[in-house]
């Protein structure tokens, strides 16, 4: 076609039926089937601009005959071009017409033309009623594939979520039974230590302590509940010393087992001089024994008392991490904390993370909440701490970031890892892709993260990664419409 007849052509828009079998969607029609698709459709010159928009209801169906196009997609929250053609035959628009309402009719992406281009538009109703008379099998196969590939994507996707459920769950289960039965011993020693106390109490009070001495005594038993509240953190060296002078001045002062009651006076942060005035406190030498003991119980049942203070805060801990990484009880969109979310997320995946991996976390708390999918952002936490300490394989450091990032909220997930190859980099996201040995990965973790954040919260997720410093980043919309699900 020389440059005339162009011309020509983008000044008559009419629908010729030997052109459209020019383009290859149409080569293989019939002249019958060729000239219904003249009578049912029109030739439409479209001048340089945009066309339709990602997202909105998808009414026509597009085949470029002549001209210039681009195709974008929106991520995180700006066009990223797909494609640029000037290739005839081109289509676009509401391809997924024939579909019908088993998918939402909107356009899937945007498209704008380049240049002065001329178009043969079908209405997307005409479009999914031609598709559906003249090839009924094909129709019947598009369909079962697609509607196929996306049951078997669903039960695929549940699976992977299913695999990370019954992981944190046997780590929150090791998790709770820890606390609890700390706290179930605690508990059973204390009773123990409480009875001992009356006896020795009972046994002081009908000693020869006058009432003075006997009030100073439970002034010192005071003071050393308040010594444990302040206890200092000791390394092991220092504990060690400060236990064998306790144990010494015990076999000083004819205090039998001293060896044994030294450790708790230590815990307790009570020292030689301490002791000092327990002793003057006590005038009658085989009076000494009983108060040591007496007071040594005191600290005991405040040790214990601590213990199960801690467990039991750990447990609910735990409980309300689970609630809150569940978002049991919660709409599925609301207005969240990311941070929150995040913190969850790290305290559900405590045992897989382990003591050999040091967790660094940065947030910015300029970051205000957000409307978003919260349980299925910590999904996303979940795939990307799991994959990052999957990396380092037990040592390293995790580092967990927010700040706001122009109009988004920017979270990084990083590792000390090895890396991601550049060779692989470009696939990572790509679904079953995966560089794990087989059996201990779907592939899908990256894809369902990707989905979530870019389909779902109309954000992006990116990694930049280099040998020892891998990040993935998301970013999210302070602002965002509700999407259904896709």
């Amino acid at each position: 076609m020389n440059g005339e007849d162009a011309e020509s052509n983008l000044s008559k828009p009419t629908c010729s039926p030997a052109e459209l079998k020019t383009l290859f969607l149409f080569e293989h029609l019939n002249d019958d089937q060729l000239e219904e698709l003249c009578q049912e459709g029109h030739v439409e010159i479209i001048e340089p601009g945009p066309v339709f928009a990602e997202g909105d209801p998808a009414t026509c169906f597009y085949v470029m005959i002549e001209g210039s196009l681009v195709m974008s997609k929106l991520s995180g929250g700006e066009d990223l071009v797909i494609s640029r053609t000037s290739q005839r035959g081109v289509y676009a628009g509401a391809w997924q017409a024939y579909l019908r309402e088993r998918v939402p009719q909107v356009y899937p992406s945007s498209m704008r033309v380049t240049a002065t281009s001329r178009f043969f538009v079908l209405d997307a109703d005409l479009f999914a009623n031609i598709i559906s008379e003249w090839f009924p099998m094909a129709l019947h196969l598009l369909e079962g594939l697609f509607i196929g590939f996306a049951n078997t994507k669903q039960i695929v996707d549940q699976r992977e979520r299913l695999l990370a459920l019954g992981s944190l769950s046997a780590g929150l289960t090791h998790e709770l039974n820890n606390p609890a039965a700390a706290a179930v011993r605690a508990t059973s020693a204390l009773r123990d230590r409480v009875g001992h106390m009356r006896q020795k109490l009972a046994m002081i009070a009908g000693g020869k302590l006058d009432r003075t001495s006997m009030a100073m005594l439970v002034e010192l038993q005071n003071e050393a509940v308040e010594l444990v509240a302040k206890a200092p953190k000791l390394t092991a060296m220092e504990a060690s010393d400060r236990e064998d002078e306790l144990g010494d001045w015990f076999d000083d002062h004819d205090i039998r087992g001293g060896w044994d009651l030294a450790p708790t006076f230590v815990q307790a942060g009570l020292d030689v001089p301490w002791l000092e005035k327990v002793s003057a406190t006590v005038e009658a030498p085989d009076m000494l024994e009983g108060a040591v003991r007496w007071l040594n119980y005191t600290v005991e049942t405040e040790l214990l008392m601590n213990e199960i203070a801690d467990s039991t805060t750990r447990v609910s801990t735990l409980v309300g991490a689970a609630k809150q990484y569940s978002q049991m009880d919660r709409a599925p969109y609301q207005t969240i904390d990311v941070r929150e979310l995040l913190d969850s997320t790290l305290v559900m995946l405590g045992r897989k993370i382990g003591d050999g991996i040091t967790v660094v976390k940065e947030y910015d708390p300029a970051v205000p909440p957000i409307p978003a999918y919260a349980a299925e952002l910590n999904q996303v936490w979940t795939n990307l701490i799991d994959n990052a300490v999957q990396a380092m394989d037990g040592a390293g450091t995790l580092t967990v970031r927010t700040f706001l990032d122009h109009e988004q909220v920017r979270i990084e997930i990083g590792d000390t890892g090895p890396g991601v190859p550049d060779a692989i980099k470009s696939r990572i996201f790509e679904p079953f892709f995966t560089t794990k040995p087989v059996g201990e990965g779907t592939g899908l973790g990256l894809d369902i993260s990707w989905r979530i954040i870019v389909k779902k919260h109309q954000g992006d997720l990116t990694v930049e990664s280099v040998p020892g410093n891998t990040r993935f980043i998301v970013r999210l919309p302070l602002e965002s419409e509700r999407q259904e699900d896709r």
